[in-house]
């Protein structure tokens, strides 16, 4: 995987440079939307134009015309079909990250083949969402995907963590490139579990930056640049368990059951 530094533009969409006071005020999230079909493209134009906080910056057919105008406008993300014409979204990702390594792509494709979505993965998407996600689910992405977190949709989550434990890539004693310390693992462990910053920063009483700063740290320590190749380095390396990345709920049901069958 190569290394990014913090992915800052991720992390700092639509300007987030500006204070705490300004952030109200910052510029839109800038979106070029790639897909083969037409009909799709005007209908997420249509959607993301009624939102007051995005712009879309451009459309492109396929992956050749998506690198031409992510050169030329600049976008924050790259909404990214996967089966195109000329070029694929799978080449298209990974030649858009090593042109412009701090350009988001997030993934909306009706395609959730396990070499598609692990291609995607290693090429350095930041999300990996199914065109059977809602209008919602989607606007709630490219903003998450703006605060530098990774976006998966569970079945394609689930996915990523079966071939994990299929393939034995866990595995513990792995050294990492970099001792994460407990409050990283534990940041990582929430990130893992699908909570966004905020949500990590309410459970630890924390603010929502200094989450920011503590996932920055953890990406320069692994060598990522996404919160799901930060969970898949120390899920190798064994910073992180399998068994660790079950809701606290399930995890406390499962012990009343073997209590009580014991």
């Amino acid at each position: 995987m190569k290394i990014v530094q913090s992915r800052q533009r991720e992390a700092s969409c639509g300007d987030e440079k500006m204070s705490s006071d300004q952030e109200k005020r910052r510029a839109p999230v800038r979106v070029l939307v790639v897909d083969d079909h037409a009909l799709v493209r005007e209908g997420t134009r249509r959607l993301l134009e009624q939102q007051p906080d995005i712009v879309v910056a451009g459309e492109a057919g396929d992956g050749e015309e998506a690198l031409r105008l992510a050169e030329s406008l600049q976008p924050d993300i790259v909404l990214m079909d996967v089966a195109m014409p000329r070029l694929n979204g799978v080449e298209a990702t990974r030649r858009l990250k090593q042109r412009f390594p701090d350009m988001a792509v997030l993934v909306l494709s009706g395609y959730d083949d396990d070499a598609y979505v692990f291609a995607l993965i290693e090429a350095g998407a930041a999300g990996y969402l199914l065109k059977n996600a809602s209008s919602q689910d989607l606007i709630r992405a490219i903003h998450a995907v703006c605060e530098g977190e990774a976006v998966l949709h569970p079945a394609i989550a689930r996915k990523v963590m079966l071939r994990l434990h299929s393939s034995g890539q866990h595995r513990a004693g792995v050294p990492n490139r970099e001792q994460l310390s407990e409050r990283e693992v534990e940041i990582l462990r929430f990130a893992a579990l699908g909570l966004d910053n905020q949500e990590i920063a309410t459970q630890l009483s924390l603010s929502r930056r200094t989450i920011q700063s503590h996932l920055n740290h953890i990406f320069g320590k692994l060598g990522v640049a996404s919160r799901t190749e930060a969970v898949v380095a120390a899920l190798r390396s064994g910073s992180l368990r399998l068994d660790e990345l079950v809701p606290d709920e399930q995890q406390n049901g499962r012990s009343d059951r073997q209590r009580v069958q014991s």
